[in-house]
């Protein structure tokens, strides 16, 4: 397993990571369980996702010391100026003395509030209680006001990216301030991307499922990636992307599927509290 050194004390997230998003809540300390024993080390959840419970326990027992596992939350959209008491509250539904990484989870522009948390998240991470803060799905105009009005630069900024959608420019944006890209539904969310032939060319050539060559070209290009499965042999699939390299060409095939086409919200105008 890969890790990536992020701009915050020497604090190192593993790349390739478990992502819980619907993931029920009560099927997730086993699906998390699964995942340690597969050999993941980083598990991605939200308060949002109303499995932080289940997350936890799974981390808790199992036998594995705590700062071996990376454990990511986020703030909602309705607790921006409630951020103390919201971290707090995914502390203890977690059962963990501090959070590896926390981030906010939607900026919502209209809203105008992400700088205001920012500040009560700068807190959180001086006191020690967050080992690193981080945003999710700002565009490049919300992270520079973050940076231009406060004091820490986000560590990362997790955002939707697959074959479909690239975000060069949010990654250029990302490497030139010294934040990591870290990819949301990074196979694309079963919307067809794994069956472009592209891929399944790539499939024939390396002997691996498209899923293992798309998480593959994701490492290759520096992407922490969080996929999502509930099944033992998919979360096993994805983690063995480690052992092979795409050749030069093959990346600039799958850079050329390249449609700007999302599945999910668009960052600007999503409003959900």
């Amino acid at each position: 397993m890969n890790s990536l050194l992020l701009n915050t004390d020497g604090v190192q997230i593993p790349q390739l990571g478990y992502g819980v998003w619907q993931v029920p809540a009560d099927e997730a300390a086993q699906a998390v369980t699964t995942a340690l024993k597969t050999g993941y080390r980083h598990v991605d959840t939200a308060a949002a996702y109303g499995n932080e419970e289940g997350v936890g326990q799974a981390v808790r027992e199992s036998g594995l010391p705590r700062g071996k596992v990376f454990v990511t939350t986020k703030l909602w959209n309705a607790d921006h100026e409630r951020v103390e008491a919201a971290f707090e509250e995914s502390l203890t539904r977690l059962g963990l003395d501090y959070i590896d990484l926390f981030l906010i989870h939607w900026p919502l522009p209209k809203h105008d509030r992400y700088v205001q948390a920012w500040k009560a998240m700068e807190k959180i991470y001086r006191d020690g209680r967050a080992k690193a803060i981080g945003t999710s799905n700002f565009t490049a105009d919300h992270l520079t006001r973050l940076m231009n009005e406060t004091g820490i630069v986000p560590s990362i900024n997790q955002i939707e990216l697959h074959p479909y959608l690239q975000q060069r420019e949010m990654r250029a944006f990302h490497e030139a301030n010294g934040i990591l890209t870290e990819a949301w539904s990074p196979i694309g969310q079963g919307q067809g991307l794994l069956d472009d032939p592209a891929l399944a060319v790539l499939s024939g050539k390396y002997g691996r499922t498209p899923a293992q060559i798309v998480l593959r070209w994701h490492l290759q290009l520096g992407n922490v990636v969080i996929p999502k499965s509930v099944s033992p042999a998919r979360m096993a699939e994805n983690i063995h992307v480690f052992d092979f390299i795409l050749d030069p060409e093959d990346m600039s095939a799958i850079g050329a599927l390249n449609r700007g086409q999302r599945f999910g919200p668009d960052p600007d105008t999503f409003d959900m509290m």
